[in-house]
């Protein structure tokens, strides 16, 4: 039988590396963002979380901003390689089944990063923005709409503000879709392909990704 002092003492928690420790901080420091903001997050509540003193962040981060950075380059660049991917191969429909599938894939898995991404970024940062992922979402969506209007004889000079009118209607569809998340991303996907490919003269009754099909 443990004795009552053997009883009374805690297990001794193993002391994080620098490099858990920044981990664990960029973690907690994207729910509270994702929480409350850029303006509503503060260095005590991150430090608080985490069971450290604000000293300790400002080692990693330098502070609220440096933090800030750090966390939204990452959910930039995962989301950037989701639809570069996604853009890669396939025939026109199937790249833009793809990307709109892609993009609601991202907010499914990482809601909190998407949270974080369609805010407005602070002044002063180097980091992207949803604005600006969805700049360069567009460019490459220009350049296949620019050989799918050569083939159907169109005029290429219309293909850059196509690509900001399907870029941005797949972006406005993913804001909602955060909220809502019905139906389900496949049936969302499906429908808003179905818009943008066909337009609202031509939409098919139940349309299907042909990814998924």
């Amino acid at each position: 039988m443990p004795t009552r002092d053997e009883r009374s003492k805690k297990p001794a928690r193993s002391r994080m590396t620098a490099a858990e420790r920044r981990e664990q901080l960029i973690e907690i420091a994207r729910a509270v963002f994702a929480e409350r903001g850029f303006d509503g997050a503060s260095v005590e509540e991150i430090a608080a979380r985490a069971e450290v003193s604000k000293p300790v962040v400002y080692e990693h981060f330098g502070g609220k901003e440096g933090m800030y950075a750090v966390v939204v380059d990452r959910e930039v660049r995962q989301l950037l390689g989701m639809m570069r991917d996604a853009l890669s191969a396939g025939s026109p429909r199937v790249l833009l089944e793809q990307a709109a599938f892609a993009l609601l894939d991202y907010i499914e898995q990482s809601s909190e990063g998407f949270r974080i991404l369609v805010r407005d970024t602070p002044l002063g940062s180097a980091s992207g923005s949803y604005v600006s992922i969805l700049s360069d979402i567009a460019t490459r969506v220009e350049g296949i709409l620019v050989d799918e209007f050569k083939r159907r004889g169109f005029d290429v000079k219309a293909a850059p503000m196509y690509s900001q009118m399907l870029v941005g209607m797949v972006g406005t569809t993913g804001q909602w879709w955060l909220e809502a998340r019905k139906p389900a991303k496949e049936v969302v996907a499906a429908n808003l392909v179905n818009l943008a490919w066909n337009g609202l003269a031509g939409l098919e009754a139940k349309p299907v990704l042909r990814i998924r099909s």
